[in-house]
C-alpha cells in the first residue's frame, strides 16, 4: 500500500508520499515546494494550472479561478466570464487535486493500492467536507479519506520532534486559521483542543493592503470615479493591484521595506482623463503591521480561547509551532509568541508540514474499512497446529521496542520451548521455556514494518509445525490517540409530541473522535410510499439551545415517500438512527424503520449538498435580513441588560450590515454571514447569563403581540386560555422553573393558530414565503409550491392556499424572523 497526503490549500497546495519510513515531497515542475491553487483558461481554450495560472490571473481576472476553497460547500458559482465558463468550487478543487496527484511517480499513481488523505480546516462544516470528497471523486483519486489540518500539522511535528510535552500549533494559511493544542507522551499524541477562525488568512491581509493603501493612493494620484472598485473597466487594475500587494507583502518577510509596483505596460489601463495608470507605493513592515493588527489580534484571541478550552495556561505549553505561508513573516510570529507568552519553534517547513503530516497519517488508516477508521494497534497470532497457543502483542507503536506475550490454552509438556527471530536483522531471542504469560521484548530495528518468526520446540528439541508463524509490528512515526470534535452537531427534534423544538446532539465539541452512537426518534406524521412528503432530520452545528435555528444549518437527512416502494410509515413509528462521526468530523448516518423493514443511508439520503448550499453571489439579501433581525433582538436585550458581549455582537452585526444590497463579491458576503453567526452565538451566551431578565422580555413581547394583533380575532375561550397560560409562564420566571420555554412556545403557538384562521394572514404569509427563496434548501420544490399557491390564490381557494403555506413552512430551513411556529422537524425525541 502506498500512502499520500495532499494539503489542498486556499492559496497553495502541496503533495507528499510516505512509505512507512520516510516522507517525500513532490515539487511542482518549476521546482517549487507548493503549487498555487489557481486555474487559467486563455481565449483559445487552453487551460493552465498552478504558478503560470496564478501569475496570468492577476492580469486577466475574468479568465481565472483562485481562492475557490473559501466557497467549498456553497453553491456559489466560479465564473470565468472572459471565456464564458462557469465552474463549481468542487470542479476547481478537483483540477488542483489532479494536478498535484500527477506529480507522483507512476508506480504510486497506478501501481496497486494507494490511500490518499486530503486535509480540510478544522473549521470546515459537513457540507464543506462533503464538497471536498466530491472534488476527490471528480479527480478520480481512488481511496480517499479526509483529516483535519491541525491534526496533520501535529503528525508532522511529531515526526520531526521526539520530545514529550504540550505544544500549540498555529496554522495560518491563505484562507483560514486553525489552532490545535497537542500533548505528546512517548510518541503518542492527544489533541487536547482546537479552535480557529474560518475567514482569517493571508488573503485578508492582501485585501487590507489593497483597501487601505493602494485604492486611496490611486484615488489621490489619478482621475478615477468614486465607484471605481465596482466599475468593470477597472476590474483587471484591481486584480493586478491585489497581486502586487501580495508580492510586496511576501517581500517584507525578508526585508524591512518594499514597493508595491506596477508599470504602465503591466496594467494597460487609462484613467478618466486618459492618463496611463501605474502603481509606485513605498511599503514598510510598520505599515503592514498596522494593517493586519486586527486580524492578528483575532488570531491571538482564538489561541487564548483554545488554551482556555483545554484548561491550560501559557506556562503549561512548551512551544508554539507555526504553519502556513503568512507565518513566514517574522514580526507576526514574534508578536503571536510574545502575546501568548510561549516560545516559538521553527523546526518545520511551514508551507509543507500539513501535506507531510497527512501522508504520515494515511499509513495509520485501515483502508479496507468503509468508514476509513484507524488500524488496530493490538495484534494476535494463533499458531494453529497441535498446541492451543497464541501470542498477543502491540502491532503498532512509535517506540523502538515492543513486547510479545504467549497465551497457552492448556499445559505444555515439560521442556517445550519457543524462540522468536527477526527476519530483518537476524536477531534471535534464544530458546525460552513455553508457559502461559511468558514474554519477550523485541527490538524494532527500523521505522515501518518489522517482521519476526516464531519457533516452537518439543521436549526432545525437535521443531513443532505451526500453521502461522509470522508476526509483523509497525514502528510508526507517532500515533494520534485522541482527536476532539471541532463542532457540536445535533439533530432537530420535538422534545415530545406537539412539544418544542430542541437540538439532540450527536457529538459535542471536544468529544473524542471517531464516535459511534444510536438515537431513537418517532415520526410525528405518517408517510406513504410514493407520496410527495418526507421525514426530515435537520442537522445543525452549534450549541445554541434557543432558538435552534440560530445555529448553522449544515444539512438535511431526508426519507422521502419516493425512497420506498410500498407500505406506510405511520405517525409514531420508531426511527432508529445509527451514526458515526469520523476522524475528519464527517457524519455517516443510517436510519432504519422497523415497521416497514427499510433502512436509509446518508450516502443516498443526504440532500444537503445539492440543496442546502448558499450562493454567496446572491446572498446579500439573506445577510441583510439576518443581520437586521439579529440586531433588533440585540437592541431589545440591551434595553434590559448591560453586557460587554452585546457590544461585541453589535460590532459584528454593524460590520455585516455595512455590505451593500448589491454586493456580489462572495467573500465579502460569506465573511458577513460568519459575523452574523458569531453575533447569534454571543446573544445565546448573554441569554444564558441573564436568563431571568431575558425570559421576562420574551414573555412581555408575546403578550404585547397578542394584545395588539391577535386578541381582536380570538374567541373568548381562546383569550381566556392565553391569559391563564401567560400567568403560568410568569410564575415559571418568578420561580426560575425550566419549563418556561415550553410555555412561551405554547403562547406563540396560540398567537399563530388564531391568526392562521384569518384568510388575510394566510395570503400575507404566502406572499412572504414566495418571495424569500433563500429560506428554502430545494429551489425546485419551492418554485413548484409557489406556482400551486399562486393558482389557488387566483381561484380564491384559500383552503388549498393554506395547505401550500403549511407545506412551504415545513420545508423551510431558517427564518429571518422569530416566527417559527410551523417550521421545524417532523420527528420527536423518543
Amino acid at each position: 500500500m502506498k500512502y499520500v497526503g495532499i494539503d489542498l490549500g486556499t492559496t497553495n497546495s502541496a503533495i507528499c508520499s510516505y512509505d512507512g519510513e520516510s516522507v517525500r515531497l513532490y515539487k511542482s515542475p518549476d521546482q517549487n515546494d507548493v503549487t498555487p491553487s489557481a486555474i487559467f483558461i486563455d481565449r483559445r481554450g487552453n487551460k493552465y494550472l498552478g504558478k503560470r495560472a496564478y501569475d496570468s490571473a492577476a492580469k486577466n481576472p475574468d479568465n481565472a479561478a483562485t481562492k475557490f476553497k473559501r466557497m467549498m460547500g456553497t453553491s456559489t458559482p466560479v465564473k470565468l466570464a472572459a471565456v464564458d465558463i462557469t465552474m463549481t468550487p468542487e470542479e476547481c478543487s478537483s483540477e488542483i487535486l489532479k494536478l498535484c496527484f500527477g506529480y507522483l511517480p507512476e508506480e504510486i499513481r497506478n501501481g496497486g493500492e494507494t490511500g490518499t488523505v486530503i486535509t480540510v480546516p478544522a473549521a470546515f462544516n459537513q457540507m464543506q467536507k462533503d464538497a471536498t470528497l466530491a472534488a476527490a471523486e471528480m479527480a478520480g483519486l481512488g481511496s480517499v479519506a479526509l483529516m483535519q489540518e491541525p491534526v496533520a500539522a501535529v503528525m508532522c511535528v511529531m515526526k520531526q520532534r521526539k520530545g514529550d510535552g504540550v505544544f500549540l500549533v498555529f496554522d495560518l494559511g491563505g484562507g483560514t486559521l486553525d489552532i490545535a493544542i497537542a500533548e505528546s507522551i512517548s510518541g503518542r499524541v492527544s489533541l487536547l483542543a482546537h479552535g480557529g477562525v474560518a475567514m482569517c488568512g493571508g488573503t485578508d491581509f492582501d485585501r487590507a493592503i489593497l483597501d487601505n493603501v493602494v485604492k486611496p493612493w490611486l484615488m489621490s494620484t489619478f482621475d478615477l470615479p468614486d465607484d471605481f472598485s465596482a466599475n468593470s473597466k477597472y476590474k483587471s487594475l484591481l486584480r493586478m493591484c491585489l497581486w502586487a500587494s501580495e508580492k510586496a507583502k511576501i517581500e517584507l518577510s525578508a526585508k524591512e521595506d518594499a514597493v508595491i509596483s506596477l508599470t504602465e505596460s503591466d496594467l494597460g489601463v487609462n484613467d478618466e482623463s486618459g492618463d496611463e495608470i501605474y502603481v509606485d507605493i513605498p511599503f514598510t513592515r510598520e505599515l503592514l503591521d498596522s494593517l493586519i493588527a486586527d486580524k492578528v489580534d483575532e488570531s491571538i484571541q482564538s489561541a487564548r480561547d483554545t488554551l482556555e478550552k483545554a484548561g491550560l495556561s501559557p506556562h503549561d505549553v512548551e512551544r508554539v509551532v507555526f504553519i502556513g505561508g503568512p507565518t513566514q513573516y517574522k514580526p507576526l510570529r514574534d508578536r503571536v509568541a510574545f502575546e501568548l507568552g510561549i516560545a516559538p519553534s521553527s523546526d518545520m517547513n511551514p508551507m509543507t508540514a500539513v501535506a507531510e503530516g497527512a501522508a504520515v497519517f494515511a499509513e495509520s488508516i485501515d483502508w479496507s474499512s468503509q468508514s476509513r477508521g484507524r488500524k488496530n494497534a493490538r495484534g494476535a497470532l494463533s499458531t494453529g497446529g497441535s498446541l492451543d497457543l497464541s501470542f498477543n502483542y502491540i502491532s503498532r507503536t512509535p517506540d523502538s521496542k515492543a513486547k510479545i506475550v504467549a497465551k497457552l490454552g492448556g499445559d505444555a509438556a515439560a521442556g517445550v520451548e519457543f524462540q522468536i527471530d527477526s527476519l530483518d536483522t537476524g536477531w534471535s531471542s534464544g530458546r525460552m521455556a513455553l508457559q502461559d504469560g511468558a514474554g519477550v521484548e523485541l527490538s524494532l530495528a527500523k521505522p515501518g514494518e518489522n517482521t519476526f518468526k516464531v519457533f516452537v520446540f518439543d521436549s526432545k528439541g525437535g521443531p513443532v509445525a505451526l500453521g502461522d508463524d509470522k508476526i509483523v509490528i509497525s514502528r510508526t512515526a507517532a500515533s494520534i490517540d485522541a482527536i476532539p470534535a471541532s463542532h457540536s452537531i445535533g439533530v432537530e427534534a420535538r422534545d415530545k409530541l406537539g412539544g418544542r423544538l430542541v437540538l439532540d446532539h450527536l457529538v459535542r465539541e471536544g468529544d473524542q473522535l471517531p464516535k459511534k452512537g444510536k438515537k431513537i426518534f418517532k415520526t410525528e406524521e405518517s408517510l406513504r410510499a410514493g407520496s410527495t412528503g418526507s421525514i426530515k432530520f435537520k442537522l445543525w452545528e452549534g450549541e445554541i439551545s434557543d432558538p435552534v435555528n440560530d445555529n448553522r444549518f449544515i444539512g438535511m437527512f431526508e426519507i422521502k415517500g419516493s425512497d420506498f416502494d410500498d407500505g406506510v410509515i405511520a405517525a409514531g413509528a420508531e426511527l432508529v438512527c445509527e451514526y458515526e462521526v469520523l476522524d475528519s468530523g464527517n457524519i455517516v448516518m443510517e436510519v432504519s424503520v422497523p415497521s416497514i423493514g427499510g433502512s436509509f443511508h446518508s450516502g443516498r439520503n443526504f440532500y444537503s449538498r445539492q440543496d442546502g448550499q448558499i450562493d454567496y453571489t446572491k446572498a446579500s439579501k439573506l445577510v441583510e435580513e439576518q443581520s437586521e433581525n439579529t440586531l433588533q433582538r440585540l437592541e431589545e436585550m440591551a434595553s434590559k441588560i448591560d453586557d460587554s458581549k452585546l457590544d461585541q455582537a453589535r460590532e459584528k452585526l454593524e460590520r455585516a450590515e455595512s455590505i451593500s444590497s448589491s454586493e456580489s463579491d462572495p467573500e465579502t458576503a460569506k465573511q458577513a454571514m460568519d459575523d452574523v453567526q458569531e453575533a447569534k452565538r454571543l446573544l445565546a451566551l448573554t441569554r444564558k447569563e441573564h436568563l431571568k431578565d431575558i425570559r421576562q422580555l420574551e414573555l412581555d413581547k408575546a403578550i404585547e403581540f397578542f394584545d395588539k394583533a391577535v386578541r381582536e380575532h380570538a374567541r373568548p375561550t381562546e383569550a381566556n386560555a392565553f391569559d391563564n397560560l401567560a400567568k403560568t409562564a410568569q410564575r415559571s420566571i418568578d420561580n426560575n422553573n425550566g419549563d418556561f420555554e415550553s410555555h412561551l412556545d405554547e403562547l406563540r403557538g396560540k398567537n399563530f393558530m388564531i391568526l392562521w384562521r384569518q384568510d388575510w394572514f394566510v395570503i400575507d404569509r404566502f406572499k412572504w414565503l414566495a418571495q424569500d427563496t433563500y429560506l428554502f434548501p430545494d429551489a425546485r420544490e419551492h418554485a413548484e409550491l409557489v406556482a400551486t399557491g399562486a393558482e389557488a390564490l387566483k381561484a380564491n381557494d384559500i383552503d388549498k392556499l393554506r395547505a401550500v403555506v403549511a407545506h412551504l413552512d415545513s420545508v423551510r430551513i431558517g427564518s429571518a424572523g422569530e416566527d417559527e411556529m410551523m417550521v421545524g422537524a417532523n420527528i420527536v425525541r423518543s
